[in-house]
């Protein structure tokens, strides 16, 4: 892109009064952002209002900082070898999944080691091509429970074991806990695959949140982290539940792992059905408030799955045999268990599968409260029980 065309684009998209309908209305109607400029007053208003009009006669303020930042982005040199692009509506290499959608960005900021599959001409250094056709989103909850984490993470593994490329939002919770499984999924030695995409809801010249720092960093090397929003943009409020018209639209599906009634995953996945596209939830305890948004997907006809490979079975293409991660697996009895194991299993039979406290544990196996804290413990540290806020427990799956 040369200096001049971005100028162009991001004066576009800094006008005040300028949303992205009557932008690309303008774009319809002139062509270039740049041919836009160069019209008259007569010819703008039949377009746009008087005062959308005014405002695109004179450049913003911000205009000549921000050219000058993003110019100077474009133009570094990234030590991991990632790429740094922006795309325009129109572009060759613009995804065709976002243009399908009611309210596609004017601009994109991609940083990685991937491309969109629709760009003819990608730079060699980023071979790996994103389809949306194998891409699923995976969100969920900032604050899962620990079983709700491990669900995310193991998922995502399977799914990009499968050939599918994870898209989440580089939130705390499930969205990270998906990232981190996508990449924990490339075979070692492997190539040529783009493992997961972050749409971010600041510029790509920033980090939400900061603790995922280098998470963030290893999606760059391995796939894609992308943003409509420009540079310097900070962590609104607003900006996260807009982004997630993009997590939905770059999808073939989307699968919720765990979200209350009330969040940023149901909006995703609304976006998601009413695309036509699949949506997939993941059930949990009836007494568990962030199951609650699942089921109610479930109730509104989302696809109810237990594993990868149900997930993978309703979608064309994928080997689900290929899959062999087993979430469900439950510790047996044998007649050969030590007496700590007995004690043990005993003691995740009392707590069952749903999250219970200390009192109503003692109530269930009549152990002192020492006895009963110590294997507690035991269980944690094996990673067979999670301690969850408010004193409660939670068997995880595989114990």
């Amino acid at each position: 892109m040369e200096r001049d065309e971005l100028k162009a684009w991001l004066r576009l998209t800094l006008s005040p009064g300028i949303g992205n309908v009557t932008a690309r209305k303008l774009l319809a109607a002139f062509g270039l952002p740049q041919t836009i400029f160069e019209q008259p007053s007569s010819a703008l208003r039949q377009v746009a209002t008087p005062a959308q009009t005014q405002a695109l006669r004179s450049e913003p303020e911000a205009l000549a900082g921000l050219l000058e930042t993003t110019w100077a982005w474009l133009n570094q040199s990234d030590l991991n070898g990632c790429q740094r692009q922006i795309v325009t509506l129109g572009d060759p290499g613009y995804p065709q999944a976002l243009l399908d959608i009611d309210d596609p960005p004017l601009m994109l900021y991609l940083l990685g080691n991937a491309h969109f599959k629709e760009d003819k001409s990608p730079d060699p250094a980023a071979p790996w091509p994103i389809e949306s056709q194998r891409c699923l989103a995976v969100v969920g909850s900032r604050n899962p429970t620990p079983q709700g984490a491990r669900n995310a993470r193991h998922f995502a593994k399977a799914l990009v074991q499968a050939g599918l490329t994870v898209v989440s939002g580089l939130a705390l919770g499930v969205d990270g806990a998906a990232h981190e499984g996508a990449l924990e999924g490339l075979p070692e030695g492997a190539t040529g695959q783009a493992l997961t995409l972050a749409v971010i809801g600041t510029g790509l010249d920033r980090v939400y949140p900061k603790a995922h720092h280098g998470l963030a960093h290893r999606i760059a090397q391995h796939g894609l982290l992308l943003s409509e929003y420009p540079l310097g943009t900070p962590p609104l409020n607003a900006n996260f539940p807009k982004r997630n018209r993009l997590i939905a639209g770059l999808a073939r599906g989307t699968l919720v792992v765990e979200a209350a009634l009330q969040s940023g995953s149901l909006i995703t996945a609304r976006l998601t059905a009413e695309q036509g596209k699949d949506v997939f939830a993941i059930p949990g305890s009836i007494h568990a408030a962030q199951s609650r948004g699942c089921h109610a997907l479930i109730k509104q006809g989302a696809k109810l799955v237990e594993s990868a490979q149900d997930v993978l079975e309703e979608l064309q293409g994928f080997n689900a045999l290929s899959v062999t991660t087993d979430f469900s697996a439950v510790q047996k009895d044998t007649p050969n268990m030590d007496s700590t194991a007995v004690t043990n299993h005993t003691l995740l039979q009392a707590i069952g599968f749903d999250p219970v406290g200390l009192d109503a544990l003692q109530g269930r196996t009549q152990l002192k409260t020492s006895d009963l804290q110590a294997q507690l413990m035991a269980l944690e540290i094996n990673g067979q029980v999670a301690r969850l806020p408010g004193g409660l427990f939670q068997r995880m799956s595989g114990a």
